[in-house]
């Protein structure tokens, strides 16, 4: 079978000089690697604002970086006379990879990359795609960094402070298109039907990250908007005359996250609702209870809420190694505002536990 690689007869001196000073640093070229995957994991962690799916790095393929320099560079230099070292025109020896999961994360990276790395070049594949009529394809951001002077005068960085790397920065569904876009193997000199399905599917991807994006804004949205019915109660209670929009509005309108979040949200300020527990929990309420409206919801909140908090001091007083938190209060004032209706929500152990606290502390509730 023949080799996949060429023979070194084959090959040309400058090729031949590039195998030899590739074998030499392949093994800092790991470390450094390493280190700058480790100075990026920690540069973005600190930014704190951006959703970072994963951080990657590599070493570029010996064979990939040749026929690289052939593909773009060798023509032009040999046709001009030009003597040259390959390595010099391969800026990604050092490769890392930055995957976020929304399009306007992409600059965001950017600029926080930008505060911390010089910058040797920028390529912007999406202005490249979208500038392009009739084409689709791979988008994302590729900078060309190294350390800046300030991270290069640190002992510790010295070692990589020579190093330029690539940074590719993409989205979750851009890189999920790069790998699929790989194993496709005729793109160009192909019918046109094909090239066109393909295209077909290009688009999906780009419409996928944009949808994905709206989604998140239209979330957002129905959060900052969502109703506060706990608030109009306690404006009401202050003799505030109620809105009627509003009014009409919560009556009607069912419970969902949203909702939810506002009221849960109002009666545990200091606790973070994690988006996937309360998708689940607010799914089991309108399990329990069909068409339960956000009204109700918060009335069984507002009307419970005081034994619940009684009852949980009581539980962890018995129970110093048990949880208490506040899903399980939501549990407990659903449950005491209408026991028929929300039998489930609570475990039988935990529902006769409560139940003889209550009969011992609120004979009349348990009546």
């Amino acid at each position: 079978m023949p080799s996949t690689l060429a023979n070194e007869n084959d090959l040309t001196r400058e090729e031949i000089a590039f195998r030899h000073f590739y074998t030499r640093e392949l093994p800092v070229l790991k470390h450094a690697s390493a280190f700058f995957m480790a100075l990026l994991h920690s540069v973005l962690a600190k930014a704190g604002n951006i959703e970072i799916s994963k951080v990657e790095a590599r070493v570029k393929d010996r064979e990939e970086c040749i026929r690289k320099f052939s593909r773009k560079y060798r023509a032009t230099l040999e046709e001009g006379g030009l003597d040259y070292e390959i390595q010099d025109y391969i800026t990604d020896l050092v490769g890392l990879r930055v995957v976020c999961l929304y399009e306007d994360e992409l600059e965001q990276v950017a600029d926080i990359v930008r505060s911390h790395f010089d910058v040797i070049d920028v390529t912007d594949k999406v202005t490249a795609v979208e500038s392009t009529e009739a084409s689709f394809g791979y988008k994302g951001l590729h900078l060309d960094l190294r350390l800046n002077a300030e991270q290069a005068a640190l002992p510790e960085n010295a070692p990589y402070a020579h190093i330029p790397f690539e940074l590719q920065v993409r989205t979750i569904i851009q890189d999920s298109w790069s790998v699929l876009d790989h194993k496709i193997k005729y793109k160009k000199s192909i019918p046109a039907e094909l090239k066109r399905r393909i295209n077909v599917l290009s688009a999906l991807f780009e419409l996928a990250d944009r949808e994905f994006r709206q989604i998140r804004d239209a979330t957002e949205a129905e959060l900052r908007h969502a109703v506060d019915e706990t608030a109009e109660a306690l404006a009401e209670q202050e003799g505030a005359e109620p809105q009627p929009s509003r009014q009409v509005q919560a009556i009607g309108s069912e419970l969902n996250a949203f909702t939810f979040l506002k009221i849960a949200n109002h009666f545990f300020k200091d606790f973070e609702f994690e988006a996937h527990k309360v998708d689940l929990f607010v799914d089991d309420i309108r399990a329990w209870s069909p068409g339960i409206t956000r009204a109700h919801f918060n009335a069984l909140m507002r009307e419970n809420i005081a034994v619940v908090k009684r009852y949980r001091q009581f539980f962890e007083e018995q129970n110093p190694d048990g949880s208490f938190n506040p899903y399980t209060m939501i549990r407990h004032c659903l449950y005491l505002g209408d026991k028929a209706v929300f039998r489930r929500a609570l475990r039988n152990s935990s529902r006769e536990a409560f139940e003889s606290w209550l009969l011992v502390n609120m004979p009349v509730q348990n009546l």
